[in-house]
């Protein structure tokens, strides 16, 4: 099966996005490694969330804010373990 053009593109935009993201994190997580890896399944879980038929009856768009909520407090706690 074929991936449509469209599709391949925002898979590699994403794919991008995130690895530029991760290194960042990576940087800042210095010896978080469960915080860090925290945030790596969390953007896997978005990214699955991402690809899912978009009929969930508004389920997979909470579903997505609530992912994105909690990459934002790891990376709150993140911030505030490098700061102790």
């Amino acid at each position: 099966m074929r991936t449509p053009p469209r599709a391949g593109r925002t898979i590699a935009w994403t794919a991008a996005g995130a690895l530029a993201f991760a290194v960042g994190c990576a940087s800042t997580a210095g010896g978080q490694p469960h915080m860090q890896r925290a945030i790596d399944e969390l953007r896997a879980a978005r990214a699955e969330l991402e690809s899912a038929a978009h009929d969930k009856g508004g389920h997979r768009v909470r579903a997505l804010r609530l992912v994105d909520e909690a990459i934002g407090e790891v990376n709150r706690g993140i911030a505030a373990g490098a700061s102790r």
